[in-house]
C-alpha cells in the first residue's frame, strides 16, 4: 500500500496562509504538481514567487473562487502549466460567530457560499474534468481523481454562536457523501478530513494575547491535550489523496485528538 502522490497534478484552494498553506506545501515536499490557489495575491507571491522559479512544480493562481468564471479561470490556468488536474483539495473555507437571535445576521449565507458552494463548484468543475482525463488515458482500472473537503467537527457538535458554520459545515459534510456516490461509477473519490482544533491562521490570532484562557480550554476539553498542527491535517489529507486510501469514499476522516469523544456541548470546535 503507497501513500505516494509523487507525479500528481493538485489544486489546493486556500493555499496562501494556514491549513491550505501546509497541504500545499506538504505535497510540493511529496513530489506532487501543486497549484496554489487563493484570493490573497500578496501572500501567493510571498510564498510561491521565488519557489515558482526555481521549481516547475509550483504554481499559483490568485482569484475570489466564489465566482463561476473564476473557477474555470483556475482550471485554465492548471490544465496550462501541467495538461491535466488528479487531486483537487477544497481547503478554503471560513469561520464566523453567528447571533442565532438577530434576524438580520449574514453569516449563514455567507458561510454556506463559501463553504459549502464554492465547494461544490470547484468539485463539479474539476471532476468533470478528471472523467475527460480518464477517457482519454483509456486505463479503466485506474482511479481518474480524489477530491478531499476540509470540513470540521463544529458539524457534530452543538454551539448556538457558532450556528451557521456548523450548519456549513454539516451541509458539506452530506455533499461529500453525495458527491462520492455521484461520482463512484467515474472512478473518483470523494472524501473529507473534519479537524477539531489546530493551529490555523485564526486561531493563532485568536490565542494570541488569550486574555480568556482559550488555549487551556482546548486543550483541557481534547484528550490528546493538544492542539494539532497544520501538517498533521496535511497528512490525513495526503493519505486520502494517494492509493493508500483507495477503496475509500464518502468518508468524514476526523482529526480532533478525541474532542468528539467528549460530550461537551457548550465548547466551541475553534
Amino acid at each position: 500500500m503507497s501513500f505516494s502522490i509523487a507525479g500528481k497534478t493538485a489544486v489546493v484552494t486556500g493555499a496562501a496562509n494556514g491549513i491550505g498553506l501546509a497541504i500545499a506545501r506538504h505535497f510540493v515536499d511529496n513530489g506532487a504538481n501543486v497549484m496554489f490557489a487563493d484570493m490573497d495575491e500578496d501572500r501567493l507571491a510571498n510564498e510561491c514567487g521565488e519557489a515558482q522559479e526555481k521549481s516547475d512544480s509550483i504554481r499559483y493562481f490568485c482569484g475570489d473562487l466564489r465566482e463561476k468564471l473564476t473557477i474555470a479561470n483556475l482550471l485554465s490556468a492548471t490544465l496550462d502549466a501541467y495538461d491535466r488536474v488528479d487531486i483537487l483539495v477544497n481547503a478554503s473555507r471560513q469561520m464566523m460567530p453567528t447571533d442565532p437571535l438577530d434576524p438580520d445576521d449574514d453569516s449563514m449565507s455567507i458561510l454556506l457560499q463559501q463553504n459549502l458552494m464554492t465547494t461544490l463548484r470547484l468539485s463539479q468543475l474539476f471532476a468533470n474534468r478528471m472523467i475527460k482525463q480518464a477517457a482519454e488515458d483509456g486505463h479503466e482500472d485506474r482511479p481518474a481523481g480524489s477530491i478531499i473537503n476540509l470540513s470540521s467537527i463544529a458539524a457534530r457538535r452543538t454551539h448556538a454562536n457558532l450556528l451557521a458554520y456548523s450548519v456549513s459545515s454539516a451541509a458539506l459534510d452530506q455533499a461529500t457523501r453525495s458527491l462520492a456516490v455521484a461520482l463512484a461509477p467515474e472512478r473518483i473519490r470523494v472524501n473529507a478530513v473534519a479537524f477539531g482544533s489546530v493551529m490555523s491562521a485564526s486561531l493563532k490570532c485568536a490565542i494570541k494575547d488569550d486574555k480568556t484562557g482559550m488555549r487551556a480550554d482546548i486543550i483541557d476539553h481534547t484528550p490528546l491535550s493538544r492542539i494539532a498542527s497544520p501538517g498533521e491535517v496535511a497528512e490525513a489529507v495526503q493519505f486520502l489523496a494517494s492509493d493508500g486510501s483507495k477503496f475509500m469514499t464518502g468518508q468524514i476522516l476526523t482529526v480532533d485528538g478525541g474532542r468528539t469523544l467528549l460530550d461537551v456541548v457548550d465548547r466551541a470546535a475553534h
